[in-house]
């Protein structure tokens, strides 16, 4: 088959989504329905309106496709089968990883054995064209001088010698960044390696950066995430994930996000091993965080006290590391994906706090 054959439409057939109750995969979900599709949304708790009525109310709005919601586990394999029947694009946004509660090991293992199980199952399903998967930045960062821009050609295991021989496989059950990030490498590895074992579908991988923007329930504001750090810091409250509040913002739009996976479903241009930085759209996009609190400063006015990093008066109090600097040209280019500017994008964050009622 050429790449023009796996490229997917609604004229498909149905296409699954899963960890579609989070974020990421909420948007991917209305994204995919405001296209046409009739949209498989994979949940572990089907039950939870708290986690699915947000979903469901899609269908009550006019759009030009339809959502299901199927069961689906992570942890169970072939919890998946009956949902991915027939679907001609998975789109496998679920991860078993949330904020600190893993050992290493278990990081490890929820990143990547489980989607041996999702990946079995969309091959089970008889109609796979596509199977794209939410990696992350975190497959492609590495220790390199500041300013350093990264591409998709870049591997988080890249430069072993600056981390003084220390990423290997053997330190996986000792450190959760290197754990997390092996996974996701090493799960876009494999899941490459069994698309051109088999021939007869595509896998490629979107790697989002900081991803922001409105949260369509109170569920998506999970701790520590980069949308949760925006609501502490509209709250009055430094930001704490990294010393000093210090950091380069490198922000993309979940909306974006979600589009980008998409057209990657879609498109005719990608093809089996295709990986797709999520990322700032240009040096917009990228923000100390002294600078994003200036920003936030201006869209929020009527917020008293808004949380950043140390300052001395009006500078920063220490310079920041200039990293990761990265930008996603690569999807623009080759998926045709038009972004949202930056501000849109931390307004359109706070916003959804404020409605929401947690801030």
């Amino acid at each position: 088959m050429t790449n023009a054959n796996k490229a997917i439409s609604p004229a498909n057939g149905p296409i699954a989504v899963t960890g579609s109750s989070g974020y990421i995969g909420s948007w991917i979900v209305r994204d995919c329905v405001e296209q046409g599709y009739t949209v498989r949304a994979c949940v572990r708790d089907i039950g939870n309106g708290d986690k699915v009525n947000h979903l469901l109310s899609m269908n009550d709005q006019g759009l030009r496709g339809e959502v299901e919601l199927h069961y689906g586990d992570l942890f169970k394999p072939g919890s998946y089968d009956v949902a991915f029947r027939g679907c001609s694009a998975v789109i496998h946004a679920g991860a078993a990883v949330g904020y600190n509660r893993e050992t290493p090991q278990e990081v490890y293992d929820g990143c990547f054995t489980e989607v041996e199980h999702v990946l079995e199952s969309a091959i089970k399903g008889g109609a796979l064209r596509r199977f794209v998967f939410t990696s992350s930045f975190a497959a492609v960062g590495h220790p390199r001088p500041p300013g350093y821009v990264f591409t998709e050609k870049d591997w988080c295991g890249d430069n072993i010698e600056a981390y003084n021989g220390r990423w290997t496989e053997e330190m996986i059950p000792q450190n959760r960044d290197i754990a997390y990030a092996m996974a996701k490498a090493n799960t876009e590895r494999m899941i490459y390696r069994r698309a051109e074992e088999d021939g007869s579908f595509e896998a490629m991988a979107i790697l989002p950066l900081h991803v922001i923007g409105p949260l369509m329930c109170r569920n998506h504001d999970q701790g520590w995430s980069w949308q949760n750090c925006i609501r502490f810091m509209l709250a009055g409250k430094d930001y704490s994930k990294n010393q000093g509040g210090r950091m380069l913002w490198n922000i993309t739009d979940v909306r974006d996000v979600a589009r980008a996976h998409r057209l990657c479903a879609e498109s005719t241009i990608a093809r089996n091993g295709s990986r797709y930085i999520l990322s700032a759209s240009d040096r917009s996009g990228e923000l100390f965080t002294w600078q994003l609190q200036n920003m936030l400063q201006k869209l929020f006015p009527h917020v008293g006290e808004i949380g950043g990093e140390e300052m001395d008066g009006d500078k920063p109090l220490q310079q920041t590391y200039e990293s990761p600097r990265a930008y996603c040209l690569l999807a623009r280019q080759e998926l045709g994906l038009e972004t949202c500017p930056v501000e849109d994008s931390v307004r359109a964050t706070g916003d959804s706090y404020f409605k929401l009622g947690l801030l």
